[in-house]
């Protein structure tokens, strides 16, 4: 009975999320609220909510100053350089333009939105693509490589709702994937070199519209000086970064000391101040928002009973052994499930189940969220229709979605696969 009642509750949340009827925050809330008052948990439901919420604050609070914390620094114009050197030093070159392109777009993905990631790399080298006459397809997957592979970092979305589904250190999670990032990032870079030599055959074989030394020219003519202050703010980004995985402070500390620095430097005055944080506030409190909801979420169906109930049941349904597997195949499977389920319903309707089930076959959870961010709305979110961020990426870029997904889902599919196999070999999944 409790299985059958957890399950319909999960069932619940994932067609109120999927079939866009409600927002994942109230799914998230109201229907294992219900869940939990059939279960005949009503006088403990208080309790579980406040478990729950107590566990996701840590990472609800890292999420919203990492916000606006690249957000301002963005604001500041932090990464104007990086767009103006890669502009130079690409020469036109299209294999060194889509080389540059993912490094300008891993940089600016520090922020951990790929809205934002999007908005600031597309529309900068967008004319740079269209006077050498180059594939703009190839602008997009360069972008959604880089945005694809960086959304692992610790203050991603994926691998935050990862870390809250299952009650785990967002920090503890993400280190042992370092090397696997570092391969996805150095596959994204050998991919974005190889498509930017057939683009150059390709241009050489039909005549190129504008010269390269002209392209650059106007591309470059943007460019600021590089300051005082923006030395400081390379500096305060990187002694951040170092704080978050030294350890010497914890994720949501090393953010907000950050913050506050970085306003002082950049931002004087309390009028600048706030009109830093209300433009970056409203995306930043919408996740915030969504993480205390899946909090309310793991409490009751954890505190109820009803999320082992499901583990249980569905481990008697598998054959021998197969619990063990369930990493592996969740790895291989992780961008196509992109194009199936939404990062809330998948990270805190299904990965809680999977986990739960493979720990009963003697698989740590931490393998099971690893295989998960193997492509789940990491490599799998800049093609999939689940993701708002996917039509601005397309828009942007000026081409249709099929065209896009044509082009970049076997890019991306690839990437996630090698991640997948350094995973292996390192033993994380």
């Amino acid at each position: 009975m409790l299985a059958a009642l957890g399950l319909l509750t999960i069932l619940a949340v994932l067609a109120g999320i999927l079939s866009k009827r409600v927002s994942p925050m109230i799914a998230l809330i109201a229907f294992p609220v219900v869940g939990g008052l059939l279960a005949g948990e009503a006088g403990a439901l208080g309790g579980y909510i406040a478990e729950g919420i107590v566990t996701v604050a840590p990472m609800a609070a890292m999420f919203l100053f990492a916000i606006l914390f690249f957000g301002l620094m963005a604001d500041v114009g932090l990464f104007k350089p990086a767009v103006s050197l890669i502009v130079k030093t690409t020469k036109g070159n299209p294999a060194s333009i889509a080389v540059g392109t993912v490094l300008l777009a891993s940089i600016v993905h520090l922020d951990g939105s790929g809205a934002s990631t999007f908005m600031i790399a597309v529309p900068a080298l967008l004319p740079l693509y269209d006077s050498l006459g180059m594939d703009r397809r190839l602008l997009a997957a360069s972008v959604a490589m880089a945005a694809g592979v960086g959304n692992m970092l610790p203050w991603g979305g994926p691998t935050i709702r990862a870390a809250t589904a299952l009650d785990l250190s967002v920090i503890d999670l993400f280190m042992p994937l370092l090397p696997v990032y570092a391969t996805g990032l150095a596959s994204a870079l050998v991919i974005a070199w190889l498509l930017g030599q057939r683009e150059k055959r390709r241009l050489a074989a039909i005549g190129t519209p504008a010269s390269h030394e002209g392209a650059v020219q106007s591309e470059a003519q943007g460019a600021e000086r590089l300051t005082v202050r923006f030395f400081i703010n390379v500096l305060i980004v990187l002694l951040v970064v170092a704080a978050l995985f030294s350890g010497v402070l914890p994720p949501a500390g090393a953010f907000m000391i950050g913050l506050v620095i970085a306003a002082l430097v950049n931002v004087p005055g309390l009028k600048k101040q706030d009109e830093v944080l209300k433009r970056h506030a409203p995306a930043a409190v919408s996740m915030v928002a969504i993480l205390f909801a899946a909090g309310v979420f793991t409490g009751i169906m954890r505190g109820s009973g009803m999320l082992e109930a499901v583990s249980t049941a569905g481990a008697g349904i598998l054959p021998d052994g197969a619990a063990s597997t369930i990493p592996v195949w969740l790895a291989v499977l992780s961008v196509p499930l992109s194009l199936l389920f939404d990062p809330d319903s998948f990270y805190f309707g299904i990965l809680p189940v999977l986990a739960d089930i493979a720990s009963q076959g003697g698989v740590p959870v931490e393998n099971v969220a690893h295989a998960a961010l193997m492509g789940q709305m990491t490599a799998g979110f800049p093609v999939s229709p689940m993701t708002p961020a996917t039509f601005l990426l397309v828009g942007l870029a000026r081409i249709e979605l099929a065209d896009h997904q044509r082009y970049s889902i076997p890019l991306l599919f690839a990437i996630s696969l090698i991640m997948t196999v350094m995973g292996l070999m390192l033993g994380v999944i």
